[in-house]
């Protein structure tokens, strides 16, 4: 069982680490709101884990991983809402603006990295392809699914940090608004590619 665990560490591990949606996320959220901001993106996207976690576990995930409709429903929300936060980022990134108050985006950096994590259906497959090699037992299934959503919130808390030191030197300056048109553009893609990928 401890060598299970420890397998299901480092593959959760490799995969926490590869940026993808949640991480340009919290890069996003963290140049526009700073540190805590991008903290609480971190602890939204873990806390949308932690549900897919449970939905895994109770074998809701399957049931929607099963229904065409349902899983494309939910994939073209995530997508639009990808698609929203990347044309937020990257227009303002294409025009000379006023840099925004830090506070401006703390009340929303939650709902985001929640609303974005469960509107991925990728989660769903992802989680009923993973979890059930390590484990079998609702309990165990949910502990681990736990675990997962614990490594990628130390994970992306640790880029919310860095993020927010590179921030600071890069505010208000060009290079500035060259980081949030790319990190806009990899939102808008992600978006797009989440909307047009198959199964």
């Amino acid at each position: 069982m401890i060598t299970h665990f420890w397998a299901f560490v480092g593959v959760s591990a490799v995969v926490i680490v590869t940026p993808g949606q949640d991480t340009a996320l919290t890069i996003r959220n963290t140049l526009l709101g700073g540190r805590r901001s991008g903290m609480l993106t971190a602890a939204g996207v873990s806390g949308g884990q932690a549900m897919w976690a449970l939905a895994t576990s109770a074998g809701v995930a399957a049931v929607l991983q099963a229904s065409e409709p349902a899983f494309v429903a939910v994939k073209l929300a995530g997508a639009a809402y990808l698609v929203y936060l990347g044309l937020q980022t990257l227009v303002p990134a294409l025009r000379p603006r006023e840099s925004k108050t830090r506070t401006s985006l703390r009340g929303r950096s939650l709902r985001q990295g929640l609303v974005s994590n469960l509107g991925n259906p990728k989660m769903a497959i992802f989680f009923t392809s993973l979890l059930p090699q390590f484990a079998t037992s609702f309990g165990e299934l949910l502990g681990l699914g736990l675990v997962f959503a614990s490594l990628t919130l130390v994970w992306l808390t640790a880029y919310a940090f860095a993020v927010a030191k590179a921030g600071d030197l890069l505010r208000g300056s060009r290079v500035r608004r060259v980081v949030d048109g790319i990190t806009g553009a990899a939102l808008l893609g992600l978006g797009l590619r989440l909307a047009a990928e198959q199964r």
